[in-house]
């Protein structure tokens, strides 16, 4: 599948999106401080089903995410606005993370949101190991900061985005939810 600006290479154990390479413009600044957090991502019931490093890039904030014990299938998976994660539906996280406050969906035009992620596809296993760089999104400061004073939280959602609709994509329930802490 292809986005501008955007590659996704998606095979049964990974998926990983990466922002096309451009050539810097002459006089750009040089790369931002690496910094890093990590999320533990927990089911409704509090039991722990994955954890996910995030890594500041030049190119925006790479996210390692390691899923175990989840049900098979292709599944949405966002940055949500709200660094809260209570169970057991994690509406306290919020809606997706959207600071320029676009529509919703990769494959909509003037989207999408910051927060929006490709899906994951989760084998028969139920064990998944993915890479995805969210390129509106910083470590640092700023007002696409994940760690402003709100928070964020990273959100898997029972059912795969279809990139379009407005507001969450008709992803489903929410199932599990993890807070990105420093």
């Amino acid at each position: 599948m292809y986005r501008a600006g955007y590659a996704f290479t998606c095979l049964a154990f990974a998926c990983t999106a990466v922002m096309a390479q451009s050539k810097p413009e002459q006089g750009a600044t040089a790369a931002r401080p690496q910094a890093s957090a990590t999320a533990t991502l927990k089911d409704g019931k509090g039991k722990e089903v994955g954890a996910a490093q995030l890594r500041e890039t030049p190119q925006g904030v790479l996210l390692t995410i390691e899923l175990k014990g989840i049900e098979p299938g292709v599944k949405a998976f966002h940055i949500h606005d709200a660094g809260r994660c209570e169970g057991p539906t994690f509406q306290s996280a919020g809606p997706h993370y959207n600071p320029e406050k676009h529509p919703h969906g990769l494959l909509t035009a003037g989207g999408a949101h910051a927060g929006d992620l490709p899906n994951i596809h989760v084998p028969e296993t139920g064990i998944a190991s993915v890479e995805i760089l969210a390129t509106g999104v910083t470590l640092g400061q700023g007002e696409r900061s994940l760690l402003d004073a709100n928070g964020s939280a990273l959100v898997l959602h029972a059912k795969a985005d279809d990139y379009t609709s407005d507001p969450a994509g008709n992803a489903g329930d929410r199932m599990a939810c993890g807070i990105v802490n420093r």
